[in-house]
């Protein structure tokens, strides 16, 4: 299967780990995650020399091109946000996954869209659990 993993990177990287848990996850699942380089501790530097332009059409590709969206949405972000509602515009499955205590914002827990499935974790190892659930 092939999912678009979104997750924070210039709003933070305290989740860095659970992003590396799921994708990794997901990857030993044998699914394509064209976006596994965001989990990456060198990501910022890597998208460093790709111009704004070239990463949103990039990423919005990417998204149309997927079966699914798996999103962490523990750390605030306009861009994952974005995403996500992109693709559930397009008719996506999507899973918001977040720690558990964190405040997340309403536009996501409260979404009663068909398409959107929002569950919190504790542990890494929960997170790609349920990431892995989603997409089997």
């Amino acid at each position: 299967m092939n999912i678009y993993f979104a997750c924070s990177i210039t709003g933070g990287r305290d989740f860095e780990p659970v992003y590396q848990a799921i994708v990794a996850g997901l990857e030993a699942d044998r699914h394509v995650i064209p976006t596994s380089h965001l989990a990456s501790s060198e990501v910022i530097g890597l998208e460093k020399v790709v111009s704004p332009q070239d990463v949103y059409l990039r990423d919005i590709q990417w998204i149309d091109q997927a079966d699914l969206v798996i999103a962490e949405v523990s750390t605030p972000s306009h861009g994952v946000g974005y995403e996500v509602a992109h693709a559930l515009s397009i008719g996506k499955p999507v899973l918001c996954l977040y720690q558990q205590g964190r405040v997340v914002s309403k536009m996501l827990t409260g979404n009663t869209h068909a398409n959107i499935l929002v569950k919190t974790y504790q542990t890494s190892e929960e997170a790609a659990g349920i990431a892995c659930n989603f997409a089997s």
